[in-house]
């Protein structure tokens, strides 16, 4: 493993991670399968929003999101990830067996222990020798566990990763509507639960190898983290509520990430050269300002986008976005995944296919 691994250069404040052996042998999404629109959430607010002179529209016209999935009633999180994991590891043609470590990234869980990793072990039929637990980290869970498991890899610990996420928003949505439907609901709670409005449902899942074994794998070059935690308080949520300060939550996700991408350049020439950039789903605002921001075409095909189908799926948007165009890439092509999750946190990884 490289010495710049886990360090930074003097002067910058990222934590910066480069591999040299692990590449991403699969990525998988699963759908979920019931469609809900933003003209539908709008029907069942109009009296709030009649009450409060607000015009409806605003999930779409402004956040650009026209739909979001649910998962049936009684589909849990757990199912939901050992879907995409099973898709993942089947796409892979990596025996089971030899899968030595699963990392759960998901936000949403039904109880607090065990872990969400221990039903997706049993589900998928994992070996007792398969390191299994949950990595949360807001919506930045699933591109940490890359790290984690290309460091893993790399140092030989383990043959193969499975890293897995499956989110869903229908519990949270319905709490929010309900909430928000009664007469005691006031003009601040409507845009404090605005952002709740915007979570979508969906699985993914990811495994990864080593090159020398698997050549053919998209190798994972490394990337940066930083951290902003003094803004931990700006997005705080369980399944029943999640309250945001959207427009501070904005300005300082920008502004650390903006900060994060500047002093990458040291160790990373990101500023060229990149044939995708696998955007963190958020809204067409939150994009179209990041772009500007680090200097990305946001209107070309190089930036794809999800949300406008799928809403805010939390840490599985980045693999879900990256399933979605992995058939458009070749061998060779710069892909950049990039996210920023409350609390707050920034990071950058860069895969080559």
């Amino acid at each position: 493993m490289s010495e710049k691994t886990g360090k930074a250069a003097a002067g910058n404040a990222n934590a910066v991670y480069t591999h040299q052996r692990a590449g991403v042998i699969s990525v998988e999404a699963v759908e979920a399968p019931e469609v809900v629109t933003s003209d539908w959430i709008d029907e069942q607010l109009s009296a709030t929003y009649e009450r409060w002179g607000m015009r409806p529209g605003l999930l779409a016209e402004l956040a650009g999101i026209k739909e979001r999935r649910w998962w049936p009633e009684g589909v849990t999180f757990d199912q939901a990830a050992a879907l995409a994991g099973r898709k993942a590891i089947e796409t892979s043609g990596v025996d089971p067996s030899e899968i030595g470590m699963m990392i759960s990234t998901s936000v949403c869980k039904h109880h607090l222990e065990p872990s969400v990793a221990c039903a997706v072990h049993h589900q998928l039929g994992l070996p007792p020798s398969c390191t299994n637990f949950d990595l949360a980290n807001a919506c930045l869970g699933f591109v940490n566990a890359i790290h984690l498991a290309s460091t893993a890899i790399d140092a030989g610990f383990i043959k193969y990763a499975l890293i897995v996420d499956g989110e869903g928003s229908r519990y949270t949505q319905q709490a929010t509507i309900a909430r928000l439907q009664q007469e005691t609901a006031s003009f601040t709670d409507v845009f404090d639960e605005f952002a709740s409005l915007t979570l979508g449902s969906g699985a993914a899942a990811m495994v990864l190898g080593n090159l020398d074994t698997h050549p053919d794998a998209h190798r994972v070059v490394g990337g940066v983290a930083r951290a902003g935690t003094e803004h931990h308080t700006l997005c705080i949520g369980d399944l029943d509520k999640m309250t945001t300060d959207t427009k501070r939550l904005l300005e300082a996700g920008l502004d650390l990430a903006q900060e994060a991408w500047k002093d990458s350049t040291v160790d990373f020439d990101w500023t060229s050269g990149m044939d995708r950039y696998i955007i963190h789903q958020v809204s067409s605002v939150h994009t179209k300002l990041i772009c500007e921001r680090l200097g990305i075409p946001a209107d070309s095909d190089k930036v794809p986008l999800t949300y406008p189908k799928f809403g805010n799926v939390g840490p599985a948007a980045i693999p879900i976005t990256l399933a979605g165009v992995q058939d458009e890439l070749t061998a060779g092509e710069r892909v950049l995944c990039m996210g920023i999750g409350s609390g707050l946190n920034t990071s950058f990884t860069e895969i080559v296919w």
